[in-house]
């Protein structure tokens, strides 16, 4: 069988990768081609993403895939949700969009509330209650710069944004509206429920199309195809996970955040789901991610931003061996949501609660590593509860596999089987994506089967002391 070659672009809100997929029979090899940074500004007082900068990136990688791979059969871009950028008439951006950790959107959420209950609005969107969610960063728009939102004639998501840049059509993709907390989660379409509650325009916001849609052709290169394959990176993740048929088994997807939760069928909108922070996302091939956010390696990337250059291997190492704490920090806390500083307010919490702080960067790793292994244990917790579904096995995917240690105390906090990898499973989602989407998969494969045959696993089987 021929190789066959796509380019996935996967968007961090930490990095951004570009990757070669290549398809030979049953496995999809993947070359990382073009790594960078995610390009975050602050000016005056806000958090902004650098949208050109990460226009031009995509198009190096682009150029990087075509050198690699001339006969490029398709790609895809994924990013982070919530944020996007709002066009005029002609197309063009009227500003940059915002990052969500910007504050402008403090107090919103709660304001929305008096416009429509937050029961009423799960129940129309099931999803999660963020202060950054779009629904809020429309409002903070509206409040804030009411000429500039009259004349957003459509709402572009980060990676639905990048797809028209390359050359795609202008519409969002199934996985990404969801999260906005605008989409309806029965009917997958935009709410007239919600939108007729805020007053906003449903003309600004383009069509929601399903994953795997093929929007266009490459600009610079028209013989390769532009696909909305899940254009939020957790949809493609959990489209990668390698687990077997049936129920039995949740995921998480560690990056920056964890996102921890169950493939269903049909959404969960019950009250219990609503007060314990879950979330109803659109998944592949019209399945529910039923799941939670959660601080994921956010405080530990913010520590080591401030530490200056990290050996991470050496830490881990480090980390291993340091005394397990008598102590957790509950990382779900708001005050570790905005980037700076993160040291002192750990500590300021640890002091709070009269407990020793860390003298040590390993001391502080294995706090913070154990602390969103409890995080986990109570999120399983919750999850069984809700869906009735027992869990045996947790698939960990995403940056958080290559960290062992954190894969070793999940086992041991969950008590549960732990698969770790694939690592870049939000990249080899994308591109199996495409390759299903342009029927090059081998017959009688399904993409999990193609998934777990182009993974590097690592189990980690539960045990009855801490690591």
């Amino acid at each position: 069988m021929t190789p066959t070659h796509y380019l996935a672009v996967d968007l961090g809100a930490s990095s951004g990768r570009v990757f070669l997929g290549t398809l030979e029979g049953d496995v999809m090899h993947m070359e990382a081609l073009h790594r960078f940074e995610t390009p975050l500004l602050e000016r005056d007082g806000h958090l902004y993403w650098d949208a050109e900068a990460l226009v031009r990136e995509v198009e190096q990688g682009l150029r990087r895939g075509l050198d690699a791979a001339p006969d490029l059969r398709s790609v895809a871009v994924d990013s982070w949700a919530v944020d996007y950028v709002p066009l005029d008439r002609d197309g063009q951006p009227l500003r940059r969009p915002y990052a969500y950790r910007d504050r402008r959107t403090d107090g919103l959420m709660q304001d929305a509330f008096r416009t429509m209950p937050a029961a009423q609005l799960f129940a129309h969107t099931g999803i999660q209650f963020l202060p950054f969610n779009t629904l809020y960063q429309v409002l903070a728009d509206r409040r804030d710069t009411p000429d500039l939102h009259r004349r957003t004639a459509c709402h572009l998501t980060i990676a639905d944004y990048l797809n028209h840049r390359l050359g795609g059509r202008p519409v969002i993709e199934v996985s990404m509206a969801s999260t906005t907390q605008l989409m309806d989660v029965n009917t997958r379409t935009w709410s007239e429920a919600v939108f007729r509650a805020f007053d906003l325009d449903p003309a600004a916001w383009p069509a929601i199309v399903p994953s795997g849609t093929p929007t266009g052709q490459v600009t610079a290169a028209p013989h390769v195809a532009v696909l909305a394959a899940c254009s939020h990176d957790t949809a493609c993740a959990v489209a990668a996970v390698p687990a077997g048929e049936g129920p039995g088994w949740a995921y998480i997807s560690c990056g920056t955040w964890s996102l921890m939760g169950v493939e269903r069928q049909v959404p969960l909108l019950g009250e219990a789901a609503r007060t314990a922070g879950f979330t109803n996302e659109a998944g592949l091939d019209g399945t529910i991610r039923f799941l939670k956010n959660l601080t994921g390696l956010w405080a530990l990337q913010e520590c080591a931003r401030e530490w200056g250059t990290v050996d991470w291997e050496a830490l881990e190492r480090e980390a291993r061996a340091a005394a397990p704490p008598a102590f957790l920090i509950d990382l779900e806390d708001p005050r570790f949501l905005p980037r700076g500083g993160m040291e002192a307010r750990l500590a300021g919490y640890l002091r709070e609660h009269g407990q020793p702080v860390p003298g040590t960067r390993a001391g502080w790793t294995r706090l913070i590593l154990e602390s969103i292994a409890a995080g986990y244990r109570r999120t399983l917790d919750a999850l069984e509860r809700l869906t009735g579904q027992p869990i045996d096995t947790i698939h960990l995917v995403g940056g958080g596999a290559r960290n062992h240690l954190l894969c070793a105390l999940t086992a041991h906090a969950c008590g549960r089987t732990v698969v770790a990898g694939p690592e870049e499973a939000t990249a080899l989602g994308n591109l199996l994506i495409q390759a299903r989407t342009l029927g090059d998969l081998p017959p009688g494969l399904t993409l999990r089967d193609v998934a777990r045959r182009s993974s590097d696993l690592h189990v980690f089987p539960p045990t009855e002391q801490t690591v």
